[in-house]
């Protein structure tokens, strides 16, 4: 008994630990299978109390070899799919509960698709209950005693009261360069997304030739990730959060990236569930059969169409969207400045001068321009900056002004003191550490 102790085992059988970590998962499953409208029925509580359950069933038939067992495979497949339908539920409802206090574009038309989406999840978990509450009676594991939860157990999280707003964002040090840093990090990652560019609704042969060759779980994390430490990083240096008052168009640049990650969540757990549960890859007869029974109870076409159609159209749309927000507060935030430097020796304003000097303009984000007598060029655009080394060359001008943002401005006053990183004649040569980013 002591070396059972020391181990942390002790001698109740595995019969009794799966009643026990079946209790509170068939209580939900219970309150689920006795109630009519899923549509009400499901509140964040509820959600939460499946997620907590069914992971804790998950791990324990994990831990005892189920996945390897025939008898008891399909129990822990559907606690896997209540988990992950569970998660996405949860996201989902969130993001309808709170687009109150989102100032975003096509909030209608979302809210309207989101609904669809929400009703896919609750029936899902609806058709789920009763067939896991038969498989657990065939397991033998007995259903509580006391009965189902009750809808008391699960109330929502909304009433008609609001605390009083007295903590205002002005007392926070909105600084600078943390806006900026954060505006330009969003700015990169959504031209990073850009891979995913949505351009029309996918048919059901479109959606099984994107996923998940082309979009899959481990893509949609990563940017989960990268959004999720955007946000972290807006509320602590920026603002705080809250969404009535304050600064407007940071409020609304929040909104944009805060929907953008709860939509990379939703589709991250329904990937995942696709591609590790309905997508047949296992060669044994066993997996196969349970594969086939989950997509009778969950419609692996209705998944995949509510995580391209609608996860994957809305993040780039608001990506897009958010994009034009950043570039405002770009606009509104960067210091600028003017520097005078000379033109690229012998050769000019070609190719590649052309194109470095786009880069630094590009990788900052904040507006740089290319001043020539009275006309101004786009520094960010290489075709505009060969527009006017046509007109540099032919008026034998060799100085120009670059007008805009101080940190692009410095970054070409390196450039164009190393000759835009080429010698004269026109082969490229090392660039200085602090220009690392152009190679």
């Amino acid at each position: 008994m002591e070396m059972e102790a020391e181990n942390g085992v002790c001698d109740i059988s595995f019969t009794e630990r799966v009643r026990f970590y079946s209790h509170n998962y068939m209580r939900c499953l219970l309150y689920i299978r006795s109630c009519s409208t899923p549509e009400t029925t499901f509140t964040k509580s509820l959600y939460s109390k499946l997620i907590t359950s069914s992971h804790l069933l998950e791990d324990f038939l994990d831990f005892h070899g189920a996945k390897n067992n025939a008898d008891w495979y399909f129990y822990r497949e559907l606690a896997a799919a209540i988990r992950h339908l569970s998660l996405a539920g949860y996201t989902q409802k969130h993001v309808l509960n709170r687009l109150v206090f989102y100032d975003i574009d096509a909030k209608e038309e979302f809210r309207k698709h989101g609904q669809i989406v929400l009703s896919f999840i609750t029936n899902s978990l609806y058709n789920l209950a009763p067939v896991i509450l038969d498989e657990a009676g065939r397991l033998g594991v007995p259903e509580p005693e006391e009965g189902g939860y009750q809808p008391t157990n699960f109330p929502g999280v909304s009433s008609g009261e609001m605390l009083e707003y007295d903590i205002y964002d002005e007392d926070k040090d909105q600084q600078r360069d943390h806006i900026v840093r954060v505006s330009n990090e969003f700015l990169s990652i959504a031209d990073d997304f850009d891979t995913y560019e949505f351009y029309e609704v996918y048919d059901r042969d479109g959606l099984k030739a994107l996923v998940p060759d082309k979009v899959n779980e481990v893509e949609i994390r990563r940017f989960e990730m990268l959004v999720h430490n955007l946000q972290s990083s807006f509320d602590s240096y920026v603002i705080h959060g809250g969404f009535r008052y304050g600064n407007r168009r940071l409020k609304q640049f929040r909104a944009y990236f805060s929907v953008i990650f709860h939509l990379l969540q939703i589709m991250g757990r329904l990937l995942h569930f696709y591609e590790r549960h309905l997508i047949e890859v296992g060669y044994k007869n066993i997996y196969r059969q349970v594969r086939e029974r989950l997509c009778d109870l969950v419609d692996p076409d209705r998944l995949l169409d509510c995580t391209i159609n609608y996860g994957l159209h809305y993040v780039n749309h608001y990506f897009a969207s958010g994009r034009d927000v950043a570039k405002e507060i770009l606009k509104e935030n960067v210091e600028k400045s003017s520097i005078q430097v000379p033109i690229p020796k012998d050769l000019g304003f070609h190719c590649r001068p052309s194109l470095l000097v786009a880069k630094v303009a590009q990788k900052y984000g904040g507006q740089v321009e290319l001043v020539v007598g009275d006309h101004r060029f786009d520094a960010s655009s290489v075709l505009d900056i060969q527009w006017a080394g046509g007109m540099i060359q032919k008026e034998g001008i060799e100085e120009v002004v670059f007008e805009g943002d101080v940190r692009a401005l410095k970054d070409i006053e390196v450039l164009a003191g190393v000759n835009y990183g080429e010698d004269r004649m026109g082969k490229g040569i090392s660039l200085p550490k602090s220009l690392n980013y152009l190679r």
